[in-house]
């Protein structure tokens, strides 16, 4: 039995999508019953929360512990000067339903710990990495891969921002611990320490928002085997490809 059209209200809100070959009503009816998880609610997590609401995602779940501080204002765009000392998702929610009412976004101010995430991948189709420290994003990889959950990770401090997507639904795909082992001991660099240009975290978050409408309309070809990083300073693009790791501790054979 075919799919009831679209409701006219939806045909003029998503009309611009609608005209997208790759896209089409089928593309967007997908789009519209899809579960979007969003792990941090800040640089990256504005753009990619705003455009995927915008977008007509049906169900947006954001976890991030945090408040709004005044320091925040400078890049994280979902988040206004009314907005101070308030639970950032509880300003991003708010921001959401101005957006688009017809979404439902559930807010969940708590830190994404493995127990939380084991939780809430599970009910996710797309999972997006927006926080901003290594061990949160090891146990959202871990997972992902667990739930076979594609994951869509970003990051950008001072002038440099990379991309990448993780796709366990792809035996052969890798997964982020393939690239960067749960073993290493990175120095955590952080906006409040090194800075970060306001717009780049408006780029990779919307590229981000692309990559997770991508996987959830089923169009085009996603990033999975691949890292894009940018260089604002010089506006330079990098593509690098990045291969399963045979022994990797999260996705390997013996796991």
């Amino acid at each position: 039995m075919a799919e009831p059209d679209l409701p006219d209200a939806d045909l003029l809100r998503y009309s611009r999508h609608l005209l997208l070959d790759d896209m089409g009503v089928q593309g967007q009816r997908r789009v519209l019953k899809s579960r979007a998880l969003i792990i941090g609610a800040g640089g990256l997590g504005s753009p990619v929360a705003m455009y995927l609401a915008c977008s007509g995602v049906g169900s947006i779940t954001i976890v991030d512990d945090d408040t709004v501080d005044l320091t925040n204002l400078q890049r994280q765009i979902m988040h206004s000067t009314a907005s101070l000392g308030q639970p950032k998702v509880q300003s991003a929610q708010t921001m959401l339903a101005a957006l688009n009412p017809a979404v439902q976004v559930h807010a969940l101010q708590t830190r994404a710990d493995v127990q939380v995430l084991q939780t809430l991948v599970a009910q996710a189709d797309v999972v997006l990495d927006c926080c901003d420290n290594f061990q949160t994003r090891q146990a959202i990889n871990a997972a992902c891969v667990q739930h076979r959950v594609p994951l869509v990770s970003g990051a950008a401090i001072g002038m440099d921002g990379q991309i990448a997507v993780y796709d366990p639904r792809d035996p052969d795909a890798p997964c982020y611990a393939c690239v960067f082992a749960p073993s290493a001991s990175p120095e955590e660099a952080r906006c409040a320490t090194m800075g970060v240009l306001a717009p780049l975290v408006g780029v990779i978050g919307a590229m981000q928002a692309v990559e997770a409408l991508k996987l959830l309309a089923r169009m085009g070809t996603s990033l999975s085997g691949f890292l894009l990083m940018l260089d604002a300073r010089n506006m330079e693009w990098t593509r690098l490809r990045v291969q399963k790791n045979p022994a990797c501790t999260v996705c390997g054979a013996k796991h």
